[in-house]
């Protein structure tokens, strides 16, 4: 095993609900544990997420409502499996984004703590990307088959950009070929009711409120004046940028 290890880590994944760690729910968790003198244990769980799973969802990792219909939800089953993590740092694909974050939450329903400040999190994810770089450059080598010459040249920039869509759309037949489509199958709709474009604020009674969280179900006002720190804390978060932007004009009504 290449890896060095001074304590146990463990690899984990889980399929849920959607794919917003503060409010989706996990439908499977799979863990494989690994000590130090290369031994590993694994386990894997259907959880009943105690809604109904999106179609969007089980398209992606194909489970449905009746594939859990008998299972355990997370509360029967989060002690021994905070156990399972015990003493262990983590480890995964992305995740430090969405897997960590949502199973974190998880805990905290249920009265648990994960103890993240005493875990170190290696993401895999984050060793492709460093490694392999995403941007334009890497994109024009991949897609067009060269060098991207003049790269930080706005105008070469520009071109290349244009040609790795076009040389993208020729590759995927699944992604559609109209700037309104794109934009959709990129982003998806918005739920019912909300006030940006992801859902974190939803409108309640013309006013916007939390959908996620601690405070989820209060109005954004009023956590802006009871609150403000934890809002100006968000801002200096990952978050999506309209989302922001309705947190400063409550900041700034406060004001």
């Amino acid at each position: 095993m290449r890896l060095r290890l001074t304590r146990p880590i463990c690899f984990f994944d889980l399929e849920t609900t959607g794919t917003d760690p503060a409010r989706d729910r996990i439908v499977e968790v799979a863990v494989l544990r690994v000590d130090p003198g290369g031994g590993s244990e694994s386990r894997t769980r259907r959880i009943h997420p105690e809604r109904p799973i999106p179609p969007d969802a089980t398209a992606i990792h194909g489970i449905r409502d009746e594939d859990v219909k008998d299972a355990p939800v997370f509360r029967q089953v989060a002690r021994s499996l905070l156990e399972f993590f015990a003493d262990a740092d983590l480890s995964g694909f992305n995740v430090r984004r969405f897997d960590v974050p949502l199973l974190d939450r998880e805990f905290r329903d249920c009265g648990l703590d994960f103890a993240l400040a005493g875990r170190r999190i290696v993401d895999a994810m984050g060793v492709f990307h460093r490694k392999e770089p995403r941007d334009l450059a890497a994109a024009v080598r991949f897609y067009l088959g060269r060098e991207h010459e003049g790269a930080h040249g706005a105008e070469a920039d520009v071109r290349a950009s244009f040609e790795v869509l076009e040389a993208q759309l020729a590759r995927y037949d699944d992604v559609p070929d109209t700037p309104e489509a794109i934009e959709a199958w990129l982003q998806p709709p918005a739920p019912p009711g909300a006030a940006d474009r992801t859902g974190k604020f939803v409108l309640r009674d013309g006013r916007p409120a939390f959908n996620f969280g601690k405070h989820r179900g209060r109005a954004l006002a009023d956590v802006a004046s009871e609150a403000p720190d934890y809002l100006k804390w968000l801002l200096q978060g990952d978050f999506p940028e309209d989302a922001k932007a309705l947190v400063r004009e409550a900041l700034g009504r406060r004001a």
